[in-house]
């Protein structure tokens, strides 16, 4: 083979080798191009860009007249990406002033490999600014050169958050309750309605340079929805009025708790639910478990004389008594292997109906509740709510406990009779009166006015479950007849307002101790209507526990002249005239009437 032909051959295999080169190069390209692409643009994201959670904010909560009671504001958490901080010591002096912190404190969450490290929780965005603007000034000022790369301080990334307030601090803490650090309900209306506050969080994403995120390129992925907002039946003017009195009535009496309620009768609606003591939810630090607990609906009480009420009014339905029905009332009586008597010594009296309920005889209720029997006083209790929770959508509410007749011992009827041996919370004693003053009928009582949606638009909640218990003239004789107690021979005069005709029940019972299994100290109580003859609004005031003075119609009787007092003014009630027909309340004044009665008619 010659020279020229070797010098061909050679080129030949040159371009062969070559032609096959560019073969697997072109193969390669298509395959970059083509059937990986997305894997490589799906890596080159996952590199260049993070995600994060967009948060939902809570719904607000709304008094009746649309005053906001608890809302969500904006925050932001501050959290680090361990692996591209850098420089830790030089992040922590550049950071650790602005969010009020020693270096020394922040530096331990700055070093190591997390890929998240949350630092500063629900800071305001101005908080947030500031430390980006710090970082970048130390960035611009430090990093001149591609080695000056390793002194870069990278990592931090701001996260959208929302803190929850409440405009009304200790005003409604009990009822409107707290959230927890998770953001979910604890205690209160955030809790009970956590599942129509709470809302459904986003997700967005970010381009990611070098651990920082590139200003303008967040990308929403997922948008957040918020949470649905409530509307309560609560009027924050009637809650205030309610909340002063109550914890005035608590720190003067140096009792354990006290609470007041405020409901339409006809509605079931509760206009305002103070407790005290209370806290600010606004001041983590004031905040206990106990204090989160809300005594109108989670603390049982034997009820005492207001229970008398239930045992009057379920005897007359029977048609075992009138309003005049004239009863032999002794200062104590023997029933079974039990003494019972009445709160103070007196002689044997001679009183009518209306006249033991005005006085608040036990020995007289006994006798009544004799004449009833114990199945019929069972069932009225039931009728009544005694033994089953309201639903009122307050958290953790009672049911109280009212045993079966079967475990009933021979001292039960009598004592069940003047309101002691079963027990039941206060929004359920206030239950019992309201259905007293709407005619026999009792209405379910509830907090939740309606619900209002992303878009504004208002949902009123429906109307409240009924049931009927008394018939209407029981409930008009029982009401005329508790006018007495607030008169100037009942044992509340101080509940009396001028110009208006009130009704009600005072209470002071004997506190049962599950630590001692025995009884220590007193419930003082008050539940009255008004007015009396058509009754807007039924107030109650319960105040566990006092030192020293301890009759319900001496403590609770001012508290709630001061409340109702305000409520017929503030919803411009109009006043009533005096009643024209008044039961007697001893046999001697009935006869003296019947004289006069049959002297004007001959």
């Amino acid at each position: 083979m010659t020279q020229q032909q070797l010098v061909q051959d050679r080129l030949r295999k040159i371009l062969a080798i070559a032609t096959v080169l560019f073969l697997l190069f072109g193969l390669r390209l298509i395959e970059i191009q083509a059937i990986r692409a997305k894997g490589y643009v799906e890596r080159a994201d996952n590199e260049l860009s993070k995600s994060a959670t967009l948060l939902a904010p809570r719904g607000a909560i709304f008094d009746i007249n649309g005053v906001e009671l608890a809302r969500s504001i904006s925050a932001i958490n501050i959290a680090v990406d361990q692996t591209v901080v850098n420089d830790p010591v030089n992040a922590a002096n550049v950071v650790a002033p602005i969010l009020g912190m020693t270096s020394s404190q922040l530096l331990p969450t700055l070093s190591g490999d997390k890929r998240y490290v949350l630092i500063a929780k629900d800071v305001a965005p101005s908080v947030w600014r500031e430390v980006n603007d710090a970082i970048s000034a130390y960035n611009t000022r430090v990093v001149r050169t591609k080695s000056d790369l390793s002194k870069r301080i990278g990592g931090f990334v701001p996260e959208r958050s929302y803190i929850r307030d409440y405009p009304s601090g200790k005003l409604t803490a009990s009822l409107i309750g707290v959230v927890n650090d998770l953001g979910d309900g604890a205690g209160g209306i955030e809790s009970s309605l956590n599942s129509l506050l709470i809302g459904t969080n986003g997700k967005y994403i970010y381009a990611n340079g070098r651990g920082n995120i590139i200003p303008g390129s967040e990308q929403i992925r997922v948008e957040e929805k918020a949470g649905t907002s409530i509307r309560l039946t609560i009027n924050r003017d009637v809650q205030w009025v309610a909340q002063n009195a109550i914890s005035q009535a608590v720190s003067a009496s140096r009792a354990k708790s006290g609470t007041v309620i405020v409901m339409d009768p006809k509605t079931g609606a509760i206009l305002a639910q103070a407790s005290a003591p209370t806290f600010d939810p606004n001041t983590p630090s004031s905040i206990t478990v106990d204090k989160l607990n809300n005594p109108a609906v989670q603390e049982v009480y034997e009820p005492g004389s207001t229970g008398k009420v239930i045992t009057v009014a379920a005897a007359m339905e029977e048609k075992l008594i009138a309003p005049d029905t004239v009863f032999t009332i002794p200062y104590s009586m023997k029933v079974a292997d039990g003494v019972f008597h009445d709160h103070e010594k007196h002689p044997t009296q001679r009183l009518t109906t209306t006249g033991l309920l005005a006085v608040s005889s036990n020995t007289g209720a006994i006798q009544i509740g004799q004449k009833l029997g114990k199945d019929n006083l069972y069932n009225y209790l039931t009728k009544f709510g005694i033994g089953e929770s309201t639903n009122s959508k307050l958290p953790g509410e009672s049911a109280g406990i009212l045993h079966p007749v079967k475990e009933w011992s021979g001292t039960s009827l009598p004592t069940i009779a003047f309101g002691q041996g079963y027990s039941l919370t206060a929004m359920q004693a206030t239950s019992v009166f309201a259905t007293i003053a709407n005619n026999g009928v009792r209405v379910k009582p509830s907090i939740l006015a309606g619900v209002i949606d992303e878009s504004g638009k208002y949902t009123p909640a429906k109307p409240n479950e009924s049931v009927k218990v008394l018939s209407e003239q029981t409930a008009i004789n029982m009401r005329a007849m508790m006018e007495s107690v607030v008169s100037t021979n009942g044992t509340a005069p101080s509940a009396a307002i001028a110009g208006y005709r009130v009704a009600g029940k005072t209470g002071t019972a004997m506190r049962f101790n599950s630590g001692c299994r025995c009884y220590s100290g007193y419930t003082a109580s008050f539940i009255g209507f008004a007015p009396a003859d058509k009754p807007k609004y039924v107030v109650s005031v319960t105040i566990q526990d006092p030192k020293g003075m301890h009759w319900g119609g001496a403590l609770a009787g001012p508290v709630f002249k001061k409340v109702m007092g305000f409520v017929l003014q503030n919803q411009r009630v109009q006043p009533t005239v005096e009643s024209k027909e008044v039961f007697s309340l001893t046999e001697a004044s009935l006869n003296q009437r019947s004289k006069i009665t049959a002297k004007s008619g001959a």
